[in-house]
């Protein structure tokens, strides 16, 4: 019986670390982010939405209801900031700031063309497939700038809550990193699951976005360059090109999608759009190798925070 016994803490402890907690067993973690999400979105309607539900008009709505709609996550950004504030959860703060060494610059705007070729490829080949027609529809740079802060508060909000929060919750108690990369990645495909057109191909996709990003934080040892890469990937198809971003469409937009045409096809989804395809994972899968394989060439090991 005693063998057994040490049997069985034996296998428990080659899974899990030194620093494992009870409440870090897998479903808190999980049930704990989709908490905090719930609060910050109370939090961003409140100081977000219901003011600007206040000026919307006739003549400003395509622009506020959007700018609106993703500077909200600001709320989830200040949860999780104030949740941290507690000391047992303070070295999360070393993710998002600069104990990890690839928070810099350079990862940033690294990040940011990542985001921007990953997407326009997919719409290229859309384009190209004649599944899309895309037309200029006016330009104002400080509208453009304006919701381009907001789209990357949303993006770097949802990649603060499941690569920052959720990610180095389950690397603190998971000895094997594709634990964490794995469960934040279903639990980032999970939030999807109730947007408008969405299909068992869209949340793979989706999923297979998260493990990219989150090889980033492993293997680039950086939180800045996820959060870079799926704000250009947001704004570059949904603002630039006016084209679903997990089906939601926006209003407000460079180019202008000619809906009655677009079809559905290899490259492009009407209800989803470029996300809900077999290019657009191919693309993210590609990517997550390449940076697999960089990472392990340069042998970089991503910084523990709970040290």
């Amino acid at each position: 019986m005693e063998k057994k016994e040490n049997k069985l803490i034996s296998f428990i402890k080659s899974y899990h670390t030194d620093n494992f907690k009870l409440n870090d067993f897998i479903l808190i973690p999980f049930i704990l982010a989709y908490f905090l999400i719930v609060l910050g979105n109370i939090v961003g309607s409140l100081i977000i939405n219901y003011p600007a539900s206040m000026i919307i008009n006739d003549t400003n709505y395509d622009y506020v209801a959007f700018l609106a709609m993703y500077a909200s996550f600001i709320g989830i950004w200040i949860v999780i900031f104030l949740w941290c504030l507690i000391p047992s959860n303070r070295p999360i703060f070393g993710a998002v700031w600069k104990k990890c060494k690839g928070n810099t610059l350079k990862h940033l705007g690294i990040g940011l063309l990542i985001g921007f070729v990953m997407n326009g490829f997919c719409i290229l080949l859309a384009v190209l497939h004649k599944d899309i027609y895309l037309y200029f529809s006016g330009a104002n740079f400080f509208a453009l700038l304006g919701i381009f802060i907001a789209v990357f508060i949303q993006s770097s909000a949802e990649e603060l809550l499941c690569r920052g929060f959720l990610y180095q919750r389950i690397r603190r108690g998971y000895r094997h990193p594709a634990v964490a990369i794995i469960v934040n990645a279903m639990f980032f495909g999970f939030l999807h699951i109730a947007n408008p057109g969405v299909s068992t191909l869209a949340i793979v996709s989706i999923v297979t976005v998260g493990i990219c990003y989150s090889v980033m934080v492993y293997y680039c040892d950086s939180l800045w360059m996820p959060m870079a890469a799926h704000a250009a990937w947001n704004y570059t198809q949904s603002i630039v090109f006016g084209l679903p971003n997990s089906g939601l469409v926006s209003r407000f937009s460079l180019f202008k999608l000619d809906a009655s045409t677009a079809t559905d096809s290899f490259f492009y989804s009407v209800e989803f759009g470029v996300e809900e395809t077999i290019v657009a994972v191919s693309v993210n899968v590609i990517c997550a190798i390449l940076v697999v394989v960089w990472g392990v060439k340069s042998k970089k090991k991503p910084t523990n925070i709970w040290e």
